[in-house]
């Protein structure tokens, strides 16, 4: 296993506290203690409590950019290309769900300065996933009369409020979650032409409302 620097533990343990108490009940004195470092480790990796809570946010969105364009690489048609992308973003919900609870819970609280970084880097992903969409669009695979702003919208709104109601410990993974918005998806947007291709990445067997799939 690799060892965890530093600035992963405070943010890691930030995560627990803030969760747990709220960013503005969680001091820096606290976090150090809760991992046993020094103030001065603090502020060598972080120049404040507000940068720190910017961190957690850009962990979780850098993977996502990463990934999807990684997906975007290495696939080359739209609707492969769409399902990967789909599988990236809901699997970061997966992974850093405490992350992007704490960020979207607080980040009132984040000051103007990081406001225009943060917008930025969502404007990153959300491009790929556009791009993808109009090129879909281009080649027929995906249907021309729905705005390819508002279904990238839609795509990005429906799998955030994820963070709100999915639990681990579930009856679904998030893998079989996964499957049932690539469905919604591809029935809502992809054509006649198209659906060939995509009824490969469509649910099969039981139909969801059978599956007692939500993990409220």
């Amino acid at each position: 296993m690799v060892k965890k620097t530093l600035k992963q533990r405070i943010v890691d343990a930030s995560v627990v506290l803030f969760q747990q108490d709220g960013y503005h009940n969680v001091t820096v004195d606290r976090i150090v203690e809760y991992i046993g470092a020094s103030k001065g480790g603090f502020y060598h990796n972080f120049k404040s409590k507000d940068e720190l809570l910017y961190e957690i946010h850009d962990v979780f969105i850098s993977y996502v950019i990463k990934r999807s364009q990684e997906a975007y690489d290495k696939y080359d048609t739209p609707i492969t290309r769409l399902c990967a992308m789909l599988q990236t973003l809901t699997q970061v919900f997966d992974m850093y769900q405490a992350h992007i609870t704490v960020f979207y819970e607080e980040s009132r609280s984040l000051p103007e300065e990081y406001s225009e970084i943060i917008h930025n880097k969502r404007d990153q992903y959300r491009d790929i996933l556009q791009k993808v969409i109009e090129e879909g669009q281009q080649t027929k695979d995906f249907r021309t009369e729905l705005p390819c702003t508002i279904v990238t919208m839609a795509i990005v709104g429906m799998i955030n409020w994820t963070y709100k109601w999915f639990k681990q410990t579930g009856p679904l993974t998030m893998e079989e979650i996964t499957e049932v918005f690539t469905d919604m998806v591809l029935r809502a947007i992809v054509t006649e032409q198209a659906m060939e291709e995509a009824v490969q990445f469509m649910v099969k067997g039981k139909p969801a409302a059978e599956t007692g799939f939500i993990n409220f």
